[in-house]
Parts: structure tokens; C-alpha cells; sequence
């Protein structure tokens, strides 16, 4: 995948020291516990110290110490998918080279979301391992195909074009998921609420079947990080550099893929967290992915958790899903994204 633009106007991405590109992750790191300790202890019901301790040593013997056995999956699955949305994010706008490249923006998720859709309903598939491998064949061929269609015509694959293939290709997926539950009511319910992107109800025991797909995702996608800014100076130039170009721009979006599709199985599809968290970690930590990467997947964490707690605080005492939440917030930035980019460039 390429493009013509490049991801932020040059004042935005000034390089930044590496001492202060460590104090940022520490920060992140910091700041990423705090959330935590929140997400375990604030919700519907609040619940005290000797309550957290009870129920993280396994006692769940009152309501209190069942809230937060019930807490303490839901976040870490939060701070998971966080993590994986926002360097899928990254590596997309890396690899396209496209101020609006994200997950949910150019299709993906909702491609994943379709295939889980049309294999639930009309192949009957029930197991974890078999939903998770669906829904990454359904991000990778939507990728694929996003990208096929804003390559068409004159100037290639540019960003608008890009972005314009993925809100259209997103909104004809959203309409074929609708026919998929409208014509199966048995299994509307279920697809419903988890269209919506949500990280309640998460176990362990349904984390453990992605958390392999999200390992291999996070590995290939940390290894492609020389690679990234490689593809940042542009295709003859990282040619010219001994960069196998076409191998580089397969390898990092097939870890993209991969964490995109994996966290949609479990998650639902989620928007907006691989826009918003790049142009932000750009700006805190400059353009290298040795940096960027990493700080990606803290604060994509902290945005989710964040979320998620803001969810359930501004229902009280019902909740918000977190897919629901993160519209809220992306849709703004998106707008601010798009009008801060010059049009020519577009």
C-alpha cells in the first residue's frame, strides 16, 4: 500500500530526544496502572480496598468482590484491544502513508465483522478459534479490497480516495450485517450487541484463545518498525536504501491484520482508537516507529480503559459500550484531522 501524503505536516512531527521519548512511555505506563486501579474499582457499584485485595486473591464471597472478579478480566481484554487497535492504526497510516487510515475508517473491522456475520448465521460456526479465524480472512480481504478500489484511476492509491473506499466499502458492509440479522433472527440478538464493540462480559477463558493471534500480531508488527520508516521516505527512496518494499508493506499490514482481526472476534468492532492514538503519539514521540509503536499500544490502551470507564460512569446504573463511547470522541477528531490537512494533499 502507498500513498502520496504524508501522515502529519512537518511542524507536527519535530523529532523528539529519546530521553524524552522514555519519559513519555513511563508516563503512559503510569498512567495506563492508574487506569486500571479505576476501571477494578469504579462502576454500577464502587467497592473498597479490602474488597479489591478479597477478590483478587479469588474470593468472591459478596457483591463487592464479585464486581471486581467480574472488573479485573474486562480490563485487562480493554487494555488488549486498546493496545492492538492503536498500533494496527499506526502500522495502517505508516504503511499507506494516510493521515486517515484506521481500522474502522478503511472497513476493516466492519469486514471482519461481516465475515464473522455471514459465518455465524449461515455456517452455524460457534467455537472461539473458529470466529477469530473468520474474522481476520474477512480484515484481510477487505483490506485487499479497500485498497483495489482507491487505487483506481488517476494518481493511485491517495488518501482521500483511500478513506472515501473505506467509509463507502463500511457502509455497505454495516447494510449487508443488517440483512444478515434481519433474515436470521436466531442469531440477531447475539450479533447485535456484539456489533456494537463492547468489552463486557470478557473471561480468561475466552481471552486465552486470541491472546496467541494478538502475540504473533504485536511480534511482526514491532519487527517491521525499521521497515515503517523505511516506507516513510517513500518507495524508490526506501528501495534505494536495500528495503524490499513490496515484501515490507505485506509483512507490517499483515500484523495489522492480524490484531485488527482478532480483537473484532472477541470485541465487536470498534472505531476511531486506531485514528485518534497515532496523530496523538506523533506528537508526543515524533515519527519513529521504534518509538511510535510501542507508544501506540500504551496509549490505545489507556484510550479504551478510559472509555470503558466513562461508559459505565455515565449510564449509572446501566453502561455504555465502549465501541459506543469512542464514536463519540473519534468522530470529532476525525473532522479536526481532516480540516487541519491540506487539500491538496488529500
Amino acid at each position: 500500500m502507498t500513498a502520496t501524503a504524508n501522515p502529519l505536516p512537518r511542524a507536527h512531527v519535530a523529532p523528539r530526544s529519546n530521553r524524552t521519548r522514555g519519559l513519555w512511555l513511563a508516563a503512559m505506563l503510569a498512567l495506563l496502572a492508574v487506569l486500571c486501579a479505576l476501571s477494578v474499582a469504579v462502576g454500577t457499584r464502587d467497592v473498597g480496598g479490602d474488597d479489591i485485595v478479597a477478590a483478587l486473591q479469588g474470593q468472591v464471597e459478596t457483591i463487592a468482590q464479585a464486581a471486581v472478579a467480574a472488573r479485573i478480566p474486562r480490563t485487562v481484554l480493554a487494555a488488549l484491544a486498546g493496545a492492538a487497535l492503536g498500533v494496527a492504526g499506526t502500522i495502517m497510516q505508516g504503511v499507506t502513508r494516510n493521515p486517515l487510515a484506521d481500522p474502522g475508517i478503511l472497513g476493516v473491522n466492519l469486514g471482519a465483522s461481516l465475515a464473522v456475520a455471514v459465518a455465524v448465521a449461515f455456517f452455524g460456526i460457534a467455537s472461539a478459534l473458529a470466529f477469530i479465524w473468520v474474522a481476520i480472512f474477512g480484515a484481510g480481504a477487505t483490506a485487499i479490497f479497500v485498497y483495489a478500489i482507491g487505487s483506481l484511476g488517476r494518481g493511485g492509491p491517495t488518501p482521500l480516495k483511500l478513506a472515501l473506499a473505506g467509509v463507502a466499502t463500511s457502509v455497505a458492509f454495516v447494510s449487508l450485517v443488517l440483512a444478515v440479522m434481519l433474515s436470521h433472527g436466531e442469531v440477531a440478538g447475539g450479533l447485535q450487541s456484539w456489533q456494537v464493540g463492547g468489552v463486557g462480559g470478557a473471561t480468561f477463558a475466552r481471552m486465552n484463545h486470541v491472546l496467541p493471534f494478538l502475540a504473533v500480531g504485536f511480534a511482526i508488527s514491532l519487527a517491521c518498525a525499521r521497515k515503517l520508516n523505511s516506507l516513510a521516505l517513500g518507495d524508490e527512496m526506501a528501495a534505494g536504501l536495500g528495503e524490499r518494499v513490496a515484501l515490507a508493506r505485506g509483512l507490517a499490514s499483515l500484523g495489522a491484520i492480524l490484531l485488527c482481526g482478532a480483537t473484532t472476534a472477541i470485541c465487536g468492532p470498534i472505531a476511531f482508537v486506531g485514528l485518534m492514538v497515532p496523530h496523538l503519539c506523533r506528537l508526543l514521540a515524533g515519527v519513529d516507529h521504534r518509538w511510535l509503536l510501542p507508544l501506540s499500544a500504551l496509549v490505545g490502551a489507556c484510550l479504551l480503559i478510559a472509555s470503558d470507564i466513562a461508559g459505565r460512569l455515565i449510564a449509572r446504573p446501566g453502561e455504555l459500550d465502549v465501541g459506543i463511547v469512542t464514536a463519540f470522541i473519534g468522530a470529532p477528531v476525525f473532522i479536526w484531522i481532516v480540516r487541519r490537512a491540506r487539500v491538496r494533499d488529500l
